[in-house]
């Protein structure tokens, strides 16, 4: 794929340890793997040693707020620390928003007032949503520093306040002292602000894990080159292309990344037992396979070792899923199940009956048909026109999203592209189905740092 520049940060002098303080927005996408590349480089390049580790670049990121403000602020200085032995302080402020772990962020550096102890830094403005993103009452850290030509900058103190505070303007609340120095925030005025796109990070706004099970059934002789699983030398079949496509893109929302894989409709050895819910990897007792890759080794293995047999059943393997999914109520883990088929059905009733009864759980349903077949069945159970029912019974919500993966087929054979798009469009309904889930149960996502409380408030001590 064609590379594209996004941005640059600013450029700092003699340090070893920067820290950058422009940032970068960028349109998230749920459904597509967005890969970034960051490139570290000096203004006067330097031979460096083939092979040998310089560094680490440490990247921070947050679902951006809504908020449309800026505030423009000033601040000054009375009776800084001497910190030259010629001369005075030549200081200048560091503003840090904190995160929502509790660490700190760079988000704006004053100009540096050379040669004074009674610093007036010049007025700036600076969105809200970068000084605290939209939260009125998040901890904003100030650390003054003397500035110093090397780069090794002395530092005079530090404090903490709001945005909230800081909006009361020139008052006996913005006035701060550290050590022996007083800080004084002279002029804070929120102003209207342009919107910006904001991305949408869905699933990691509630830290909970999306455990991940992938079915498929078994159509034909995979020995044979007319069968949809067919092991050819030269390029994956459907079922793996599939499995890849979707894996590939979803694991990184999975703490483990260990995933359950599930095959239906095949006699198993020794004795020749139909199972319409066994391991890929042959351990009833674990089914848990380590990555995508360790699914892929599960699948082509399981082939090698199953005899493929019908009938195809679904409902064996969404009530599997469903049984965990029950355990769990509290918003801390959801679910999502990968169902690869020809498009064949025999348990319709039990299927509709088996979704019916998830749709209540904190689960999603995946459906990939491959092949030529109709998939009318699987339309039905997708339920987008018609809600789907069972026994006078209507599905909660909607939790079943099918596509035929012939659609996303690129026609000049680029199988990279075609699985790009199968993800895409196959994964677009999780964030809402998760959402949906989360807000009817009343489940907030896990709370911030806690708003921080000026000095002297009742309860300090």
């Amino acid at each position: 794929r064609r590379k594209y520049l996004f941005g640059r940060t600013e450029v700092i002098e003699n340090t070893l340890n920067p820290e950058f303080v422009r940032k970068f927005i960028l349109d998230y996408f749920f459904e597509e793997r967005q890969n970034l590349r960051f490139d570290l480089r000096m203004e006067k390049p330097m031979a460096g040693i083939p092979g040998k580790k310089c560094g680490n670049i440490i990247v921070k990121a947050e679902e951006m707020g809504n908020c449309r403000e800026s505030v423009m602020m000033q601040f000054c200085g009375n009776k800084l620390d001497k910190k030259d032995f010629f001369g005075k302080s030549d200081p200048f402020l560091v503003f840090y928003r904190s995160n929502e772990d509790g660490t700190f962020t760079i988000c704006h550096k004053t100009e540096v007032v050379k040669n004074t102890l009674n610093p007036v830094w010049q007025a700036f403005k600076i969105p809200v949503r970068a000084l605290c993103n939209g939260d009125y009452d998040r901890t904003i850290k100030i650390e003054c520093y003397d500035w110093e030509r090397d780069g090794s900058h002395d530092f005079i103190g530090e404090f903490t306040t709001s945005y909230r505070e800081l909006s009361r303007g020139q008052s006996q609340f913005n006035v701060y002292e550290v050590s022996v120095c007083v800080f004084t925030c002279v002029h804070a005025s929120s102003v209207p602000f342009y919107i910006w796109l904001c991305c949408s990070i869905i699933v990691p706004c509630y830290y909970c894990p999306i455990i991940y099970h992938y079915c498929t059934c078994f159509p034909g002789n995979p020995a044979q080159p007319t069968s949809l699983h067919y092991m050819s030398p030269y390029q994956m079949n459907a079922y793996a292309m599939a499995l890849k496509a979707v894996g590939e893109i979803i694991q990184d929302y999975d703490s483990d990344k260990m995933f359950p894989a599930l095959g239906f409709g095949a006699k198993l050895p020794p004795d020749g037992r139909v199972s319409h819910e066994f391991a890929l990897n042959g351990n009833p007792q674990n089914p848990y396979c380590a990555g995508i890759d360790g699914v892929m080794e599960a699948y082509y293995q399981s082939l090698k070792s199953v005899c493929l047999y019908g009938p195809t059943n679904f409902s064996p393997v969404i009530n599997h899923v469903a049984r965990y999914a029950a355990s769990v109520n509290d918003g801390s883990q959801y679910f999502v199940l990968l169902i690869i088929t020809d498009g064949v059905i025999s348990d319709m009733a039990q299927t509709k009956e088996s979704i019916v009864n998830a749709s209540c759980l904190p689960m999603s349903i995946i459906i990939v048909g491959v092949g030529p077949a109709e998939f009318d069945a699987m339309i039905e159970l997708d339920g987008d026109e018609v809600r789907i029912s069972s026994r006078g019974r209507y599905a909660e919500r909607d939790i079943v999203q099918f596509v035929p993966f012939r659609d996303y087929i690129d026609r000049t054979g680029n199988h990279i592209l075609s699985m790009a798009r199968l993800a895409k469009d196959v994964l677009a309904e999780i964030p809402d189905q998760f959402l949906s889930y989360m807000r009817t149960r009343g489940i907030k996502p896990l709370p911030t740092p806690p708003p921080y409380t000026p000095p002297g408030s009742p309860g300090m001590e």
